[in-house]
């Protein structure tokens, strides 16, 4: 169990990677800062599945669009304030040169390389492409000095004292060459820089953090009284893990060896109980979501296997049995003139007491995509068709249609309440006069009327990082969870195929959700190709939480690169800062050498 590091000093390597095939690790992935870990300085092991940590953000034009950016060389230091700097050399998407940093290196700043702010282009005062670069601060003279080569083989030196300014920097002075020292690993695809000692805790955040957690211990009670059957199943165990995180799990006891007509001292045996969710649990099903309603639970997903043209629902009294239920026909393209098909991203919502699907559909083809509401009828059954509204088009708060057919589309609207308002969030895309990428939108609806906007949308997120722009400028497939304190809200990025991914934007309950400052940006994203074995381009997921208080995450992958979208389902895990892991794998949730467990009770 990682509790404790075992050494005070630490070692943290920052790296790019060489690219490989677009659909594997492009360059938008592999031109990003990834970091591996070390107790000598010598052996280090890779960190977040050998996947980037941080990226460079997309330059915004006047009409709002992105021109994606990478980064490569990146130099890890310290600031002066004992704190983290970053400094790389910009480029292009694809690794070339890029014309604005011409003569300039962008800085970044961490307080414990988790979480980044990128503070821009720094001046070098240089008229050509600057081709490695390095930085220390000088206790002595307290000042930072910035060591650099260009594209001709010139190596330059610059001094500022406040590197936070960014036009600080003295002008160029010629030096003698450098070279980064670093180390030789054979981490897969590593183009290795530089390494920088680190403390103990930070060392023990990133493994915490950046390392999917393993059970590794299951505490059980030491003795237990109990008067029946109900009151036993009702004794949970504690499943502990490598960062010292819990979670409660049931156990499935040996009954037979008690006698309830008998009290007395018994030893019984059991095993921890684990649902079983093999990928895939439901072929051609993308952007799954699993609802509760009235004591049921009900599964419907996009349907890939008739071109999207209907939506199926399952019910079952737990979530295991949706698995083997039969699915019934909810809605498709023949039931209303107005939808036509592209029936996408149902979800189940409860608004006021009431239970509503949000989805998207279309009235003819792909531009005319718009979010819908549908509202079960007063006393309905779920699974009959004919209970359920007429879907409903998303109106603003004036009363016009949210996009204007044709020009934009909507789709993957979500619903949450919060302190007894209601909002939504959607992903929208404008085509015409120029296509800006699908961007998140935030906005009150109206409890009674929840396919009515209250208040204007708001811009919450644009896929500004390499990983969200890999193959086209997407986000999407927002949904909300909701823990103690804090909101989150995890979405989709990048195409649909083996680089669909999922992010994180967090918010503080009491805070402004309309204020996108509100907001912040996990700079990597949780869920991606790497993160489980065989299952490619994960994403567009949801959140159920069952009867016992666990919190599972419903998303679509694909078995293979070029599998179909399929559906899986998985524990959400909390990490040491209660943040959602959402790749703690099923080996991991629960160690199978440790499923066998032993208990004193004491039948009264």
């Amino acid at each position: 169990m990682i509790t404790k590091i075992k050494k005070d000093l630490n070692y943290v390597l920052c790296y790019t990677r060489k690219p490989q095939e677009n659909l594997i690790y492009s360059e938008k992935l592999a031109y990003s800062m990834h970091i591996a870990y070390s107790e000598d300085g010598v052996e280090f092991q890779e960190l977040n599945h050998n996947s980037g940590v941080l990226f460079a953000k997309a330059t915004e034009n006047d009409n709002g669009s992105l021109n994606a950016k990478s980064l490569k060389n990146p130099y890890l230091f310290y600031l002066a304030d004992g704190t983290f700097g970053v400094i790389a050399i910009r480029t292009e998407a694809e690794g070339e040169n890029d014309e604005q940093g011409k003569g300039r290196v962008l800085l970044f700043t961490s307080e414990d390389l988790l979480q980044y702010k990128e503070i821009g282009l720094i001046d070098l005062k240089g008229d050509t492409y600057v081709s490695d670069i390095k930085c220390h601060y000088d206790e002595d003279k307290k000042v930072y000095v910035i060591c650099w080569s260009d594209e001709n083989g010139n190596y330059y030196k610059n001094f500022t004292a406040d590197i936070l300014n960014i036009n600080s920097a003295s002008m160029p002075e010629n030096t003698e060459a450098f070279i980064i020292e670093t180390v030789n690993t054979e981490i897969e695809g590593i183009v290795p820089r530089n390494v920088i000692g680190v403390s103990s805790e930070v060392a023990h955040r990133l493994i915490c953090k950046l390392i999917v957690p393993t059970n590794v211990e299951i505490k059980v009670p030491e003795s237990v009284n109990v008067a029946s059957e109900n009151e036993l199943k009702a004794v949970k165990v504690t499943a502990i893990y490598s960062d010292g995180t819990t979670a409660m799990k049931n156990v499935d006891w040996n009954l037979s060896e008690i006698d309830w007509n008998k009290p007395g001292n018994y030893r019984i045996t059991g095993k921890v109980h684990q649902d079983h969710y093999e990928f895939p649990i439901a072929t051609d099903r993308a952007d799954p979501c699993i609802g509760k309603w009235k004591g049921k639970y009900y599964f419907i997903a996009t349907n890939d296997a008739d071109g999207n043209h209907s939506l199926y629902m399952r019910e079952a009294d737990n979530i295991p049995d949706l698995l083997k239920a039969e699915e019934k026909l909810i809605i498709d393209s023949n039931m209303y003139e107005d939808i036509k098909g592209l029936l996408w991203a149902p979800e189940f919502h409860i608004v006021e007491g009431d239970l509503y699907i949000f989805h998207g559909a279309t009235s003819g083809e792909f531009f005319y995509e718009e979010s819908h509401v549908m509202k079960l009828k007063k006393d309905g059954n779920p699974m009959n068709a004919a209970d359920w509204s007429r879907p409903h088009r998303v109106l603003k708060k004036d009363g016009t249609y949210l996009c204007e057919a044709g020009k934009n589309i909507s789709l993957d609207m979500t619903n949450f309440e919060i302190k007894g308002e209601y909002y939504v969030v959607w992903s929208q895309r404008e085509f015409l006069p120029e296509d800006l990428g699908a961007w998140l939108y935030i906005a009150k609806v109206d409890p009674k009327e929840p396919w009515k906007l209250i208040s204007d949308p708001v811009v919450l997120s644009k896929p500004d990082y390499g990983w969200a722009n890999n193959n086209v400028f997407v986000d999407e497939g927002p949904f909300a969870l909701i823990r103690d304190e804090k909101l989150f809200l995890t979405f989709a990025s990048a195409m649909i195929d083996a680089t669909y991914v999922v992010g994180l934007l967090c918010a503080d309950k009491n805070a402004d959700l309309l204020d996108p400052s509100s907001w912040e940006k996990g700079n990597y994203p949780l869920l991606t190709s790497r993160s489980a074995p065989g299952e490619y381009g994960p994403g567009h997921n949801s959140y159920v939480i069952d009867d016992e208080g666990n919190v599972w995450n419903a998303y679509h992958a694909r078995p293979g690169v070029d599998g179909p979208r399929s559906s899986g389902l998985r524990r959400v895990h909390f990490d040491i800062d209660d943040y959602p892991v959402l790749d703690l794998i099923e080996e991991k949730d629960l160690n199978p050498e440790l499923r066998n467990v032993t208990m004193d009770i004491i039948v009264k």
